[in-house]
């Protein structure tokens, strides 16, 4: 190929699903060892592009144009080409590793076959390549998690797993879908900074996908911007931030927690950022309503929590932030009696419920709900939301219909719903809807306190801040405790009242909202606020007429959306 030749073109692209356009007509050039991002909120089109350049399009999407890659097209070919090809010189990440990775195979084997599929070797030089591989992502004891199922990791760690696949045969072209999303912001830098030490080794081209504006400042050469299915606007990286030209495009960056948001600790600036959550005076005489204490969990022989100790009062919002496999997720699991604590005391509103019988504990849960990262994968897919929400309140001994039907109209309305969403089933709804619908679950039992796990990790940035937004107005409407937790520090610093830093199953930092972020005490801490992505990364800023305007104009943006 002619070193003047594209590495890939895009000319007009055009994808449809039953008359509806998800990509109207899209170009796009890349070379090789170029970052190309693209941006936009879900539904936008994104991932069909990328799905169209991987041939992995459903047989019933319309087609149009051309999509060349090393100068040879790639629409027409067989699937066995495509076998030849996929995986091999076009690779991808997928944002949701779970739903890509074989279920009934260890992850070594699994990255070892992505070897053995494309390249003549033995099984035990692919074991020895796969652990290679597994180590340049960062993935905790390769050796000993080669042959650990995919839900025997965290997310995180599924995630490098996933890379560790994407990278293995060296592509020219990696498309990375959300690459970062389940990451928390220290392996986020790393996996980033990987992937752009490989496409400097190898001359290979990056086309990222995302959410998060931090990453785009970052990494990107040029950023195109979709809506609609359609391109808003392209540009260099430096140039988009510094002189978007669309409002579209100032609205994205307005509603970014990370852009301009100054939360490196030896700032101390805590009013860079458009957004000001909605934040009445913390709870500091309200009664105490849960509290843990030298709370252990232990998964065969291995301590996930150790010795935890903190109490949340009535009214307010803790959060709890740490790197992915820390003891978070099997804190909130163990909070909700979800597993069981190996050790210490759960005292809800005065009473232990640590060790209280399973068949006791439907009072409790009722009282104390829980939303999850993933609401796909914990809503029915075969009930309707009406069903759903009807079933939660009849467990709960809400036996009147009309009562029920009563208390599920106010909660769809209240989370931004339509009442036509009732009889909708889960896949019918986009990701922001169904978290939506995850919140409406655990509010429907008006309960007095709600974990919230990573509730909006896998969302785009204007989604995510409506649904910030949302749970502060519920907090502050319903008298709500919440106890967040979230890798993403920006995302904590914008909701919550009191903050607490977990490592390796320990607390190892607490403090209120605007300490924790000017004065960190430990070194973990002031790791965790350095590694967090934002413009300052590159130090461009958006001025202070720049973040009014783009404020003015997502506010624009979602009225009309309303």
């Amino acid at each position: 190929m002619n070193a003047a030749t594209p590495l890939l073109h895009i000319d007009r692209l055009s994808v449809s699903f039953g008359g509806h356009a998800a990509v109207r007509p899209f170009d796009l050039t890349m070379a090789r060892g170029e970052i190309v991002a693209l941006v936009g909120e879900s539904g936008s089109g994104k991932s069909t592009i990328a799905l169209a350049t991987m041939g992995l399009l459903p047989r019933h999407a319309h087609v149009q144009g051309a999509i060349r890659f090393e100068d040879q097209p790639l629409f027409g070919r067989s699937e066995r080409d495509w076998s030849a090809l996929r995986g091999n010189r076009i690779s991808m990440i997928f944002q949701e590793p779970m739903t890509s990775l074989n279920p009934l195979q260890p992850i070594g084997k699994q990255v070892a076959e992505a070897l053995t599929l494309h390249r003549p070797m033995s099984a035990q030089a692919a074991r020895k390549a796969a652990l290679e591989l597994l180590e340049l992502v960062r993935l905790p004891e390769p050796g000993r998690r080669f042959a650990h199922y995919p839900h025997q990791l965290s997310g995180g760690q599924r995630q490098r797993v996933m890379i560790a696949i994407a990278v293995a045969c060296r592509p020219g072209l990696l498309i990375a879908d959300e690459p970062t999303t389940a990451l928390d912001v220290t392996i986020q830098a790393q996996i980033l900074s990987l992937i752009d030490s490989l496409r400097r080794e190898l001359s290979m081209a990056v086309l990222l996908i995302t959410h998060d504006l931090g990453v785009v400042g970052r990494w990107a050469d040029r950023v195109v911007v979709m809506k609609d299915g359609a391109k808003v606007e392209e540009a260099p990286g430096a140039q988009l931030f510094t002189q978007p030209s669309q409002p579209y495009t100032r609205a994205l960056l307005g509603a970014s927690l990370n852009f301009g948001a100054g939360l490196h600790y030896r700032d101390a600036r805590l009013t860079d950022t458009p957004h000001t959550p909605p934040r009445p005076a913390a709870a500091t005489h309200a009664r105490v309503l849960l509290e843990a204490r030298d709370v252990r969990v232990d998964y065969h022989g291995v301590r996930a929590v150790d010795g935890v100790s903190f109490a949340i009062r009535a009214g307010e919002t803790v959060g709890l932030v740490g790197e992915s496999g820390c003891g978070k997720s099997s804190l909130s699991r163990a909070l909700t009696r979800l597993v069981e604590p190996t050790g210490g005391s759960i005292v809800f509103d005065g009473e232990d419920v640590a060790h209280r019988a399973r068949r006791a504990l439907r009072p409790y849960r009722r009282r104390v709900q829980m939303i999850f990262q993933d609401p796909y994968g914990s809503l029915n897919p075969r009930h309707t939301v009406e069903r759903t929400l009807s079933h939660a309140l009849a467990i709960h001994g809400v036996s009147n219909r009309r009562e029920r039907h009563e208390r599920i109209r106010r909660i769809v309305d209240a989370v931004g719903l339509p009442q036509a969403a009732l009889r909708r089933y889960p896949h019918e709804f986009s990701g922001g809807q169904r978290q939506r619908i995850g919140i409406a679950r655990a509010l429907v039992l008006r309960p007095e306190l709600v974990i919230c796990d990573e509730p909006v990790s896998a969302l785009d940035v204007s989604i995510q801040a409506q649904i910030l937004d949302l749970l502060a107005d519920l907090k502050h409407e319903l008298g709500l405790a919440l106890l967040f937790i979230s890798h993403d520090l920006s995302v904590v610093r914008y909701i919550a009242d009191r903050v607490l830093v977990m490592q390796a199953g320990h607390i190892v930092e607490s403090g209120d909202h605007a300490s924790i972020w000017t004065t960190p005490q430990h070194d973990y801490t002031r790791a965790l606020i350095d590694a967090v992505p934002s413009s300052s990364f590159n130090t461009r800023k958006m001025d202070r007429d720049l973040q009014e305007q783009a404020t003015a104009d997502f506010n624009l943006a979602a009225s009309v959306s309303r």
